[in-house]
Order: C-alpha cells, then structure tokens, then sequence
C-alpha cells in the first residue's frame, strides 16, 4: 500500500483471494485500503448488511464472488505502513477469540517477514526482488493513466478512474486493460468513455 492506494499484490492464497485484491484495485474501495488508510482493523462480520453503505460496487461484487465476510488487518509498525493482510470467509459471521488472535499473529508475522525481507535488499536497490515484483507490476496502470490523460483530455485523477471503470464494466483485471492501453490495442476519447 501507498498513500495513493492499492500498489500491488505480493501473495494471495487463491483466485478468489487474488480477484477480491484485484477488485479493490480496480474500484479503488474497500477493506484492504480502509484498513491501511485507517491504520486499524476493518472486520465485516456480515459483508451483506454491513458493506453496502461503506463500499457499494466491492460489496457488490464480492457478494457475487461467493465472499460473505471480510477481515483487513494493517502491516504496520507505529506509522510505517507496509500493507494490509486480507482474509475472506464464504460464509458471515464474526471472528472469535482465539481466531483473532491468531489473524493478529498472521499480520504481525507478514509485517516482520516484509521488514527482514527489505532489509535484505541489495544496496542501491529501493526494494527487495521479492517485493518489486509487486509493485512493478502496476507500472503499466500508471503508464494507461498518463495515456488517457492524454488521449481523452482529462486530469490523472479522472484518467484513472475512467481506467477503473472499463475494467470494472468488462469484467477484467486492471492490470489486463492497463496493458491493451499500453500496448495501443484500447483508446480513450474525449467524446466518449473509450472505444477499441
């Protein structure tokens, strides 16, 4: 995570898990980036009653996906923020005592794994192999963002979003639609949203 948003995926335990990080980066909502935002847990016992009202298209389509109940636990030591640990249930309901714990011991076990990792990076290098692969990865979104920027005659603000919103409507990655536009197979219009 950054202070921008979403800056990529270094794991994810399966495709609903890598779909549901995916989804956050795409809309630019949810739990993963509240809770890095917040600096503090954003636990949805019950997406279907509680997620509507906090992040309207995630919860959507979460709940499409099967996911019933998400936890996010920030990766931080005092304010340094690293990321977020995300954990989804497909059924709702609250985590226990014994399972919050243990959540709690998984995201301080990931923070110290990031550190240790980091700190193993060559000099000269800003990130360790491991965790540039991740952020490397967005590179071609912030590329179709300055292109669109261009091409439809916006800000880079609404340039995402438009990025966003096709890859949201047609049901693909961002990072998929990032690379059309950086390879010139999709363009952007000021008169219209896009057209290919």
């Amino acid at each position: 995570m950054t202070p921008t948003g979403h800056a990529g995926t270094i794991t994810a335990t399966d495709g609903p898990a890598s779909m549901m990080e995916d989804l956050q980066a795409t809309l630019g909502e949810g739990p993963c980036l509240d809770a890095s935002n917040d600096g503090q847990p954003v636990l949805q016992s019950d997406l279907a009653a509680t997620g509507p009202a906090r992040w309207p298209g995630f919860t959507a389509a979460a709940l499409d996906a099967g996911v019933a109940a998400v936890f996010a636990f920030p990766l931080q030591v005092g304010a340094i923020r690293l990321g977020v640990l995300d954990l989804y249930r497909d059924t709702p309901g609250s985590l226990d005592r014994p399972q919050l714990a243990e959540a709690l011991a998984f995201a301080e076990a990931a923070t110290t794994i990031l550190l240790h990792l980091q700190d193993k990076a060559t000099p000269g290098e800003p990130l360790h192999p491991r965790l540039a692969g991740a952020v490397e990865s967005r590179r071609e979104i912030h590329q179709a963002t300055g292109m669109i920027s261009v091409q439809a005659g916006v800000g880079l603000t609404d340039a995402l979003l438009r990025l966003r919103a096709h890859a949201f409507s047609s049901e693909r990655p961002l990072i998929e639609v990032a690379k059309d536009i950086v390879d010139r197979r999709l363009r952007f219009s000021p008169e219209d949203d896009h057209h290919e």
